[in-house]
């Protein structure tokens, strides 16, 4: 299977909690498939139909910590601009500090099922970045590789789909937004995923009577992790 394969490297990220206003941001370790979205529609210059689409991804980063933000709440006052003789309307805000968690020396690689798409991202249309606009990304390879079919592979710091959950204990389980509709403003649609930091071995999933059989697996040639074993390729959907 002929695939594209984007690795880019920033900074910092934080893909935030919705609707969590109790004076801190906690963020996803992952970043949810909606940002993922935004952020191929970005390469693009242009939203695209996620009909089809198929993405997978691996994210890592060194460490979490908190920082201190500050946002200002404007509301309309009537008062005078120093250059004005007449009364005008200004805004004015009291500071409303929190705190948020922000991902350090993040690492993302997406798979992408669209080949076709890779100048896209050779020549990105908009800012690279990845969910805040702050966070500011850069392509280190961009790449169009030939997956192969192996009886097991190696999972590791990526997303999968709810289903694994019957399979390992060892990911977490998260509500993320899949898919924002702007026709409809911004209208979210959420769905289950596991989160899986650690390492995991196919060959090590429980089997149970009358289970979907996941395999055949998707393994990427182009990350060996010992011999004769490479790290897998789990496909999601946006639609």
């Amino acid at each position: 299977m002929r695939a594209l394969k984007i690795v880019a490297e920033g900074l910092t990220a934080s893909f935030r909690y919705p609707h969590f206003m109790m004076g801190v941001q906690p963020t996803f370790e992952m970043p949810p498939p909606a940002t993922l979205y935004g952020h191929v529609a970005s390469a693009l210059g242009e939203w695209f139909e996620p009909q089809g689409v198929r993405f997978a991804v691996r994210f890592e980063f060194r460490r979490k910590q908190v920082d201190i933000e500050t946002t200002y709440l404007l509301t309309p006052a009537r008062g005078k601009l120093p250059h004005e003789k007449t009364a005008s309307k200004v805004l004015e805000g009291n500071p409303n500090p929190f705190q948020r968690e922000i991902l350090f020396f993040p690492r993302l690689t997406l798979y992408l099922d669209r080949p076709d798409w890779a100048e896209a991202f050779r020549h990105p249309r908009y800012a690279v970045c990845l969910g805040r606009s702050q966070d500011l990304f850069t392509y280190r390879s961009v790449e169009v590789i030939e997956l192969q079919p192996a009886e097991h592979v190696v999972l590791e710091h990526t997303l999968l789909p709810y289903s694994y959950a019957a399979y390992t204990a060892a990911g977490q389980a998260v509500l993320m937004p899949r898919l924002l509709d702007y026709g409809h403003k911004r209208y979210p649609y959420f769905e289950r995923y596991v989160i899986l930091h650690r390492r995991v071995h196919s060959r090590n999933f429980t089997r149970y009577e009358g289970q979907p059989i996941l395999e055949p697996w998707w393994a990427d040639p182009t990350e060996p992790v010992g011999e004769g074993e490479y790290l897998g390729v789990v496909w999601l959907r946006w639609a």
